[in-house]
This record gives structure tokens, C-alpha cells and sequence, in this order.
């Protein structure tokens, strides 16, 4: 149970912390910096390096979280809301970025090989929202795991 705990705390702590990083510090610096044709290939780059480890993020969580929930709690019903709602809510994170990964960004990698700057922004700009509402989820529940008991 220490193993996929840690594991699991490690997955959640890549895909959380890398999302802050790209929202709260690269698309500001990149918006800022770079004109489109650099701006859209350097996402593109980023997400072709960061999506694996999401990937692997989703995969862990999904291997750790219910052998841990029912390794301590037994049943669902025996199961603490405030983990119900972590579940829930990672659940929502995990077919967001699937939505993003299969629709926006393949759309993204596509205008930038084509050089369709404009269609490129579009994409950049619905996965921007995206990782938006997904890094508020994360957080929402490092909170909740962490303090989760004493709130409930």
C-alpha cells in the first residue's frame, strides 16, 4: 500500500505541477515573447514532452487509486466523501485531457505542419481553456487530499 501510495502521490504531483508550470508561467512568458509561428510550434513541442508523462499520470492514478481505496477504506459506501469527490473529479480530469489530447491538440499539431497560423491559435486557445479547468480540478483536490479529513 506505501508503494502505490507514493506512486500515486508522484502521478498527481507530475500532471498537477506540470500544469501550473505551463499555465501560470510558459503561456504567459510564451504570449508575450514569440509571435505565432513560434509561439504555436513551441506548444506543440511542449505537448508532444509533456503528454507522455500525462499519460503515464492517468495510467498510475487509475492503477494506485482503487487498489487504495479499497485497500483502506473496503467498500465504496465505507469510503470518506471528500474521496468520492477526489475520485469524481479526477475522472473529470481524465476525459478532459483525452478530449484535448485526441481533438484540439492533434488539431494544433496539424495547422502547425501546415502552417495555418490562425487555425493553430484556435486550438491553442480551446486547450488553454481546457488545462485551465483541469490545473483548477488538480488543485482542487491536492487539497482535498491533503486536508480533506479535517474539512469532512
Amino acid at each position: 500500500m506505501a508503494i502505490a501510495l507514493m506512486l500515486h502521490l508522484l502521478a498527481a504531483t507530475v500532471w498537477v505541477g506540470g500544469m501550473f508550470f505551463a499555465y501560470m508561467v510558459l503561456r504567459p512568458m510564451a504570449a508575450a515573447t514569440l509571435e505565432a509561428p513560434l509561439r504555436l510550434t513551441l506548444w506543440v513541442r511542449v505537448f508532444t514532452g509533456f503528454f507522455p508523462w500525462v499519460w503515464f499520470a492517468v495510467i498510475s492514478l487509475l492503477l494506485t487509486g482503487y487498489p487504495l481505496l479499497f485497500g483502506v477504506f473496503g467498500t465504496m459506501a465505507n469510503t470518506p466523501i471528500y474521496v468520492h469527490l477526489m475520485q469524481a473529479m479526477g475522472l473529470i480530469m481524465m476525459a478532459i485531457f483525452g478530449h484535448v489530447f485526441f481533438a484540439p491538440f492533434r488539431r494544433l499539431k496539424r495547422a502547425v505542419s501546415e502552417q495555418d497560423w490562425e487555425t493553430g491559435g484556435k486550438q491553442l486557445a480551446q486547450i488553454r481553456r481546457m488545462v485551465g479547468i483541469n490545473l483548477i480540478l488538480g488543485l482542487m483536490v491536492v487539497v482535498m487530499a491533503g486536508g480533506g479529513r479535517m474539512m469532512m
